[in-house]
């Protein structure tokens, strides 16, 4: 990979919307419908506030993020905006990283982590749809994956271990819906679940180690307000490797609820490295990316930095 620090050699920035052109992914599969009622009032709000408005959603999100893709690289935006959680975040920083087009994210889903660190609006369409208006941007960074083509960006965590296990599990399940379909797949994983063999690599220094998360966090919290890594920043240039190495199954559900506080961090079988590149290696394990399916373990991932740029809150 190239280094990631000649690539933005001014490190974070800000600046603004340049023009009116604007792409619009929504999720279709949302829940009840609601994704095609928001993208509608997006339409409108948007439209009323002086935007040019191009629908890219398509039946899955691999389709959106070809039309999102296409329509970047034949100079047809200025500006894409994604309505949904993390896994449609995922989808926008996957089309815009490493381009000059800004992205918008209305933080509507069941999990708005990425959203949350920087501070965006949550479950407020009209607060969103004035950021936009008010055009303020900010560059973060965002990790990346040797050898993904289709999706080698995520904005948030990459995870592999329980917590990968975990949303597998809740993501076969149409039922229930929300965080509670998330604890419900916890209930069901932990009676059968056992620490991983994992060989982590962290800026060239390898440790071999059973485990039972290893979460590479460019954000600080995932999962719908989990704080795995509570410093974590997204333009410091740095990932913050959390591995909770094996414990027992007891003691592994008394730590567990912790994260949603961040007080995890002081159990001793926590370890926090922090560093710009990973190696992660394991047998037979899917690693999930910003709540969505990645790819198979072992991976490599480097955080660059100012990958992105992000429309924020102009306060």
């Amino acid at each position: 990979m190239p280094d990631a620090a000649a690539e933005n050699p001014a490190g974070p920035r800000s600046g603004e919307i340049s023009g009116t052109r604007v792409g619009l992914v929504v999720n279709p599969h949302a829940a009840a419908g609601s994704g095609n009622r928001i993208g509608a009032r997006l339409m409108r709000e948007l439209g009323a506030a002086g935007f040019d408005i191009v629908h890219l959603s398509g039946p899955t999100a691999g389709a959106a993020l070809a039309n999102a893709r296409r329509s970047i690289s034949e100079d047809r935006l200025d500006l894409l905006v994604v309505a949904g959680g993390d896994g449609m975040t995922h989808l926008g920083v996957n089309a815009c990283a490493g381009t000059d087009i800004p992205l918008a994210v209305v933080a509507v889903g069941t999990g708005n982590d990425i959203a949350g660190a920087l501070g965006l609006p949550v479950r407020d369409v009209e607060a969103s749809v004035a950021m936009i208006a008010a055009g303020r941007t900010r560059s973060v960074d965002a990790g990346r994956v040797d050898g993904d083509h289709h999706r080698p960006w995520f904005g948030g965590t990459l995870y592999a271990g329980f917590d990968a296990v975990v949303n597998a599990r809740a993501n076969a399940w149409s039922w229930p819906r929300g965080q509670s379909r998330y604890n419900l797949a916890v209930v069901r994983e932990l009676p059968v679940f056992s620490a991983i063999p994992y060989a982590v690599t962290i800026d060239g220094t390898r440790t071999e180690t059973e485990a039972m998360l290893v979460i590479v966090a460019n954000a600080s919290s995932y999962g719908g307000g989990m704080h795995v890594a509570p410093h974590a920043l997204m333009d410091d240039g740095l990932f913050d490797v959390m591995i909770l190495h094996k414990i027992s199954r007891p003691e592994f559900l008394r730590v567990f609820p912790k994260v949603f506080s961040g007080t995890h961090v002081d159990h001793p079988a926590v370890q926090i490295t922090r560093g710009r590149r990973v190696l992660l290696e394991a047998d037979g394990i899917t690693a999930f990316a910003d709540g969505e399916p990645f790819r198979r373990v072992p991976l490599r991932a480097e955080v660059v930095p100012g990958a992105v740029r992000v429309v924020v809150p102009a306060s």
